[in-house]
């Protein structure tokens, strides 16, 4: 029987502390907070260790505290501080294979406990589908996926739901995606170790072809995040909450 320990280290809890620790600039911290606040539906990519959980915290932090926030996750590593937090975890099956509580479940309960936003510590399977269905619902949402770049987020989220079964095709999931999903954040390891973001993609809700289309934000040049030419979906939303996005993008 093998045994395997998981220690979660919680480096930074907001996005000003992953600014001074240089994961990220200043201007994409601001732009972050707005789309966080403003009720984005955002997806944090990344490879193995590349600091992903520890982002979707410090975007939590984010989080106006009159939310009513849910998180489902299989082991209990967010830490949203807030007032008003429901934390569910799986459970595995008991030696006589009965008592589990996969995370497909959690998500549909979610839905069910009046919540301002959920947040899922990392999609893996077919779980997908609940998250993108709670997501075309209005209901903002955040999570982990892991992925080698921002793109094949995209495209791994498009797949995901495939699992849960034969019914379910790409006609419905692509443009589920491209509706559900507004931000994508991606999180790489330097050769160095040190954590950095990589770049930020906005999904403008179009799909052609089977294929997402997605506008670069902010991107890497020379190791550095830099302002891109693209724009955020629902500046509506950001106008609402009391953000001038010309302002932050600026």
């Amino acid at each position: 029987m093998a045994v395997n320990i998981r220690k979660f280290v919680l480096q930074a809890h907001s996005l000003d502390e992953l600014v001074a620790l240089g994961t990220l600039t200043a201007q994409a911290a601001r732009f972050l907070e707005a789309a966080v606040a403003s009720g984005l539906n955002i997806l944090v990519s990344g490879g193995t260790q590349a600091g992903k959980t520890t982002l979707l915290n410090c975007l939590c932090a984010a989080v106006p505290a009159r939310e009513r926030v849910i998180t489902c996750e299989e082991v209990f590593e967010l830490r949203v501080p807030l007032p008003d937090v429901v934390s569910m975890q799986t459970r595995q099956p008991n030696l006589e294979g009965a008592g589990e509580i996969p995370l497909r479940r959690l998500v549909k309960e979610a839905l069910r406990m009046r919540p301002s936003r959920i947040v899922v510590g990392e999609v893996r399977q077919e779980e997908c589908l609940d998250l993108l269905i709670a997501l075309n619902s209005g209901l903002p949402g955040m999570c982990t996926l892991h992925a080698n770049s921002a793109r094949e987020a995209v495209v791994k989220m498009c797949t995901l739901p495939l699992l849960a079964g034969e019914n379910i095709g790409t006609s419905f999931v692509v443009p589920t995606v491209a509706s559900s999903v507004d931000l994508v954040v991606h999180a790489g390891t330097d050769a160095d170790g040190r954590r950095r973001v990589r770049e930020i993609v906005a999904l403008p809700g179009r799909a052609e072809d089977g294929v997402v289309e997605i506008a670069d934000v902010f991107t890497s040049r020379d190791g550095r995040l830099v302002r891109a030419d693209g724009y955020p979906p629902h500046p509506e939303r950001f106008a609402a909450a009391g953000f001038d996005l010309a302002g932050l993008l600026a």
